[in-house]
């Protein structure tokens, strides 16, 4: 998948689930999809975002890895999000964990796709090179 793609797909979901947090009350008929957005969310994308950005080469992690470990970081930013959260005069409350997830998602994100960009820059200069 190419870096634009990737960086427009975790930004529809992060905006996604945000609006739909926000939005949908949780005991609405909609409430199910709130509900899976946020798992999605929470449980994949920030994880999925580091991942991105430790393991940049091209089949250096097959995808049940990369998944297993996507879940597992997911979850420690999640936790040390609340941790801090939970430790600032801010607090941990609903609007704070959505904003702060969403908010590191999309920094992770960006980290991410700028260091992709800028490998597939590098791989199509040693490929010109090596034409040549």
């Amino acid at each position: 998948m190419k870096p634009l793609q990737w960086l427009g797909i975790i930004i529809l979901i992060t905006a996604l689930t945000v609006l739909f947090a926000c939005f949908i009350p949780p005991e609405s008929i909609f409430g199910y999809v709130r509900s899976a957005f946020a798992v999605v969310f929470v449980f994949l994308i920030p994880g999925n975002c580091l991942v991105n950005i430790l393991f940049r080469k091209k089949n250096k992690l097959e995808i049940v890895e990369k998944t297993v470990l996507s879940v597992a970081l997911s979850f420690g930013i999640a936790g040390i999000t609340g941790l801090f959260l939970g430790l600032t005069p801010i607090g941990l409350n609903f609007v704070s964990i959505t904003a702060s997830l969403s908010s590191i998602t999309l920094v992770l994100a960006i980290i991410a796709f700028i260091l992709k960009n800028k490998d597939s820059k590098q791989a199509e200069t040693q490929t010109a090179v090596c034409n040549d």
